[in-house]
């Protein structure tokens, strides 16, 4: 056989479109051309596959070797095409007797014949179960492609292993770890006792604004003097959250896979926290970079982004939050095309109220002017503001209060009232209450006559914008949820309304 077809997948964003290796065979001196759009990696898998070919007791065929890496369009970087195109030239030359249309291949070869992981290939092994084929990675990449595509998996160690599983079957399919394995492995039994809510001493509004937030999807803002547990707070948010979805989940391993940050295997249903410093920059945190990668905010996809000293984050990367808080996605545009990587994520921000933190603290005298207050809180633009559903104050504790005050509810038990509240929205509109928008908005939040003039009273008041108008009806569904009601009442709006009041600008 002198042409021979192989597949294999590119890594574009977190998809994987597919790419044919087409290998043809000619008479003419000794050559070995690459076409289809090749990056610099890729041309050098010339002398990678050469060796490779080689050194594990195979002949490199003479004559003219061409490679072609179908669409000729779609650009393909890295070496993850390397046992694909030396399986085609050996397919081609009829040193190897196999039928490869039903595998696809992916792995970087060493001079030495043996193959390395490539990364990222979770989508690849999801796109091959759609396509019905099986996929050889190398031993590296076993575990993350198995957690999707189980049973129709194989690993191979080197080039020579790769060949003759596909001549004679000599593999046992990659299977995902059990649970226990992956536990012990990822140090997961070390880690059983977690934060839990329990340990956060009073604050009782801002529990209850947390775990509002928790139940609906929402976005909280958290504003107090330093040390008052506004970090302890928001780090026990994803303690009230349920495990994903087996969807949601394939979303989330999808981009921590192409972000090169790896998969836990024990963990991978469980909604990722991230907490970037206050310093990051734009491209970090929504993603960006000359190939463009996915940033905090996609990374966060399905879970909780937490941005501590909000004020305090570069004003570019501040106001690139908007519109995937808007959009719930991301697209990066460069000269080559178009990305574009899902953020639906909750954000929970939490501020000073002054630069030196201790404006309105009863405990210590602040030492900022009005104009300094108002500079350094004019730093949140109002369409960012406007963005938050939740935003309530976490005072300082006199030390009686923290002596005194009674243990708050465990995680475990707030968790359940989420999970009730979460199960019972998604009956009754198929989402939770932060993606209720237009005609499912109003149908999901009917009112009582007293609950709706008081919610018009409030939006007159308080100066609500369209967008704020929205979010205090989705807090108010959200509670009328966790209290199992039909109909959003007075109360119910009337506690929305505390839980949800614009920051004031200046010291009053």
């Amino acid at each position: 056989m002198s042409l021979a077809v192989v597949h294999t997948r590119a890594a574009v964003g977190i998809d994987a479109p597919p790419v044919a290796v087409e290998v043809h065979l000619a008479p003419g001196l000794p050559a070995l051309s690459m076409v289809g759009l090749p990056e610099t990696a890729v041309r050098e898998a010339r002398d990678r596959v050469r060796s490779a070919i080689l050194n594990s007791g195979y002949t490199f065929p003479p004559g003219r070797v061409t490679v072609n890496l179908a669409p000729a369009d779609l650009p393909k970087g890295g070496g993850r095409f390397d046992l694909a195109i030396a399986v085609g030239i050996l397919t081609a030359s009829g040193q190897l007797p196999a039928e490869v249309e039903r595998f696809e291949l992916l792995g970087e070869l060493a001079l030495g014949g043996g193959l390395r992981g490539v990364g990222a290939v979770l989508p690849a092994a999801l796109a091959a179960r759609r396509a019905g084929r099986d996929l050889l990675v190398a031993s590296g990449d076993r575990e993350e492609a198995a957690l999707v595509h189980p049973g129709g998996v194989y690993a191979a160690a080197t080039l020579l292993e790769a060949c003759r599983h596909m001549a004679e079957g000599t593999l046992e399919p990659a299977l995902p770890l059990p649970a226990e394995d992956a536990m012990r492995r990822s140090g997961e039994a070390a880690l059983k006792v977690t934060v839990d809510l329990a340990e956060v001493r009073g604050q009782w509004p801002a529990r209850r604004a947390v775990e509002i937030a928790a139940a609906g999807g929402l976005h909280l803002l958290l504003m107090g003097p330093p040390g008052t547990g506004k970090s302890m707070l928001a780090m026990r948010l994803p303690g009230l959250l349920p495990p994903l979805e087996e969807g949601a989940a394939l979303e989330v391993a999808a981009i921590r896979s192409v972000s090169g940050e790896g998969l836990d295997p024990a963990r991978w249903r469980t909604p990722p926290f991230r907490a970037p410093h206050h310093t990051v920059s734009a491209a970090a945190l929504v993603g960006g970079g000359a190939a463009p990668a996915p940033g905090e905010v996609s990374l966060a996809h399905h879970g909780v982004l937490f941005l501590d000293e909000l004020p305090e984050l570069p004003r570019h990367a501040r106001e690139a939050l908007r519109e995937p808080l808007e959009r719930r996605r991301v697209t990066v545009a460069r000269a080559g095309g178009h990305l574009t990587f899902p953020a639906s994520f909750q954000l929970v921000a939490a501020m000073n109220p002054c630069p030196c933190g201790f404006w309105g603290d009863p405990g210590r005298p602040c030492r900022c002017t009005p104009e300094q207050v108002a500079r350094y809180r004019g730093r949140l633009s109002g369409p960012l503001l406007d963005r938050f559903d939740l935003a309530v104050e976490v005072p300082r504790l006199t030390a009686t209060e923290l002596t005194h005050a009674q243990p708050g509810e465990p995680s475990a038990v707030v968790r359940d009232r989420v999970a009730a509240a979460r199960r019972w929205r998604m009956k009754r509109s198929g989402c939770m209450s932060a993606a209720l928008e237009g005609e499912a908005l109003r149908t999901a939040c009917r009112l009582e006559s007293d609950g709706a003039a008081l919610l018009e009273e409030a939006t007159e008041r308080l100066g609500l914008s369209p967008r704020g108008h929205a979010r205090l009806l989705r807090v108010a569904r959200t509670i009328a949820d966790l209290a199992g009601a039909e109909r959003i009442t007075t109360g119910h709006v009337a506690e929305a309304i505390t839980l949800r009041r614009p920051l004031t600008m200046e010291p009053s």
